[in-house]
């Protein structure tokens, strides 16, 4: 028995007329970015534009383009560009209009210090919404391949071994131009040139030798506190115990600049940093967020190019808005334990709850159920207090919590939406889209939520 089935005339369905609202659903992400965006204040943007010149498109457009574009996975202005003809949501946002991708790249560039006032008014959103109730928050950090590459950079010994090497060639070159008789010279030499090529190279590597020795003071001073800090908590243990300590005492830092210190050319603020999955080495920057434990929602978010967490706390709990108000507790891994992050908290008024170790993964049933030991004395070093706080009912509770708060977050970023790169170079601007980043998500997680 023959079966009948359903065709479809490409040539007649070329000519269809199709309505946006029958392909977007009310609860689409497309149309709540426009929803979201429509109650935003974009006067500090419109007041970027001059009375003159030719009709532009609405900021508005082109941030809704960018916002829902970050939150799909969807980075490059090209893309976007082509999605405005391809992709139904796009096209809905962007009112059947289709922005070149330099437009889109002009807008995300010179509006990127005007992303952190629009963080916080979509913060204020989910609070009038109800979503967000700020409580207790976690921190975690995370590193991001910078736009260069690792093989643009050079070495501060091999600095120098080029910086000797190009004196001593511009020396030849100047000796050869200076000879009475024409001296005989490879075909297409030209020595002017030449010397003028090294010339600029040996700028550049003057350069990038300030900037290094600069790093390595830095580094020192740095170095300087953690030692004195560690020599301190030594002495204060030895008088707790009255015994000598025991292993091998703290190494104090030795100044100047060290062979292995990198200077990347393409990005020179981006920085070697140890990709802790493959023990490999990238050109990145180091992305923090501070993210709200309820609703799981980014309320503060940072970027600096050090390779660890130790100062990052500070900065990253000051990009908390004070209009949402303050976190009551903070869970953070080992990696931020040291004096300036409980300053940072202290300061505050947050309470800390910091691991002053690694745990193990598998421990025996009588270190799970063993009973609270005693509290410290009040002499004890903050270190011993942390590790006592960290033990409590509530101060295991909080903690544990960041496994499934701000690590899936980053997690998101990374993972779902393919944020692995940043487009834009320098620290300012690199530090501007991730904070375009974090608003995407925040977006899509507050429509999350308000359909829930």
């Amino acid at each position: 028995m023959s079966r009948t089935f359903k065709k479809v005339n490409y040539e007649q369905a070329l000519d269809l007329t199709v309505r946006l609202g029958d392909c977007l659903p009310p609860d689409h992400l497309a149309r709540f970015v426009v929803d979201s965006v429509a109650q935003l204040d974009l006067t500090a943007l419109y007041a970027q534009y001059g009375p003159r010149g030719g009709e532009p498109y609405a900021p508005e457009v082109l941030l809704s383009l960018l916002l829902y574009g970050y939150a799909m996975g969807v980075f490059s202005s090209r893309k976007i560009e082509r999605a405005t003809y391809e992709s139904v949501p796009f096209r809905f946002i962007a009112g059947n209009l289709h922005p070149d991708h330099d437009t889109l790249a002009a807008f995300r560039r010179t509006f990127l210090s005007e992303l952190k006032n629009l963080f916080v008014q979509v913060l204020l959103l989910t609070q009038e919404a109800g979503v967000l109730k700020l409580g207790t928050i976690s921190l975690d950090g995370t590193k991001i391949h910078a736009d260069a590459s690792k093989h643009q950079a050079v070495s501060y010994k091999r600095l120098l071994e080029l910086e000797a090497q190009l004196q001593a060639e511009v020396e030849e070159l100047f000796a050869l131009s200076e000879q009475n008789e024409q001296p005989e010279v490879p075909d297409g030499l030209v020595v002017r040139e030449e010397i003028a090529r090294r010339e600029d190279r040996l700028t550049r590597l003057a350069e990038a030798k300030v900037v290094l020795q600069a790093r390595a003071k830095e580094r020192t001073a740095t170095e300087q506190a953690d030692y004195d800090a560690k020599m301190a908590q030594r002495k204060e243990r030895e008088h707790i115990t009255g015994r000598r300590s025991s292993g091998r005492p703290p190494t104090p830092p030795v100044p100047g600049a060290r062979d292995g210190d990198q200077y990347n050319f393409t990005d020179p603020e981006s920085r070697i940093m140890k990709n802790p999955k493959n023990a490999g080495f990238e050109q990145d920057y180091n992305a923090q967020v501070a993210v709200d434990q309820g609703s799981l929602l980014i309320v503060g978010c940072a970027l600096s190019n050090h390779p660890n967490d130790s100062q990052e706390a500070e900065p990253t709990l000051a990009a908390i808005p004070s209009t949402i108000g303050t976190p009551e507790a903070a869970a953070l891994d080992a990696g931020y334990f040291g004096p300036a992050t409980l300053d940072a908290c202290a300061k505050r008024g947050i309470e800390p709850y910091i691991a002053t170790g690694r745990d193990h993964h598998h421990p025996s049933w009588q270190q799970r159920f063993a009973s609270l030991p005693d509290l410290p004395p009040e002499d004890a070093s903050a270190q011993v207090k942390m590790a006592y706080k960290l033990k409590t009912v509530v101060g295991q509770a909080i903690y544990r919590a960041r496994k499934y708060t701000v690590e899936p977050v980053i997690g998101i970023i990374k993972e779902v939406l393919g944020f692995r790169q940043f487009s834009l170079r320098g620290t300012q601007a690199a530090q501007g889209e991730w904070c375009l980043v974090c608003l995407a998500f925040n977006l899509k997680r507050f429509h999350t939520l308000s359909w829930a």
